[in-house]
């Protein structure tokens, strides 16, 4: 699995951490090991043309992505075939200021964004109520998921 990271916003973010999420994430809905996915750090400057340029609204946002292969989840027997996922940008800075208004840190919101962009890129909507709940509680899969395995990983090192 090819995941690119690049930061361009001027914002410390851990990279290693959003890596680990978005490989957990992928693994959980069974996309192939072979697909190819990029992840933006941008400012709000950036994430503000950005976000005039594609969804003609002002001001920066939070996070947006880009599916480039219309690739969707897979299953156990029938993982999604080798592609280009697509985009995922996202704004730290608008991360930071989220984060403190739903009180948890600004690496936890950075990773609720990442794998919100995860799942646009997989087909995955919000506009309808049912669509919502779909896309929502995977999203929560993905981040209590992987926040046990996290602690697992990080109990396994202090022994």
């Amino acid at each position: 699995m090819s995941i690119e990271i690049n930061n361009e916003s001027g914002f410390a973010v851990d990279e290693a951490a959003v890596q680990r999420l978005v490989t957990f994430g992928l693994d959980l809905l069974h996309v192939h090991p072979d697909a190819d996915l990029a992840i933006l750090f941008v400012d709000e400057a950036a994430m503000e043309r950005l976000h005039v340029q594609w969804m003609d609204e002002p001001g920066p946002t939070d996070v947006l992505s880009f599916p480039m292969d219309e690739l969707r989840p897979g299953t156990d027997d029938a993982p999604t075939p080798p592609g280009l996922l697509g985009d995922i940008v996202v704004c730290p800075q608008v991360a930071e200021s989220q984060a403190k208004g739903a009180g948890h840190s600004t690496l936890e919101e950075i990773q609720l964004l990442t794998a919100h962009g995860l799942l646009h890129l997989l087909g995955f909507d919000h506009a309808e109520p049912q669509d919502e709940r779909e896309m929502f509680g995977i999203q929560r899969d993905i981040l209590v998921g992987f926040a046990v395995q996290e602690r697992q990983q990080q109990r396994r090192q202090s022994r």
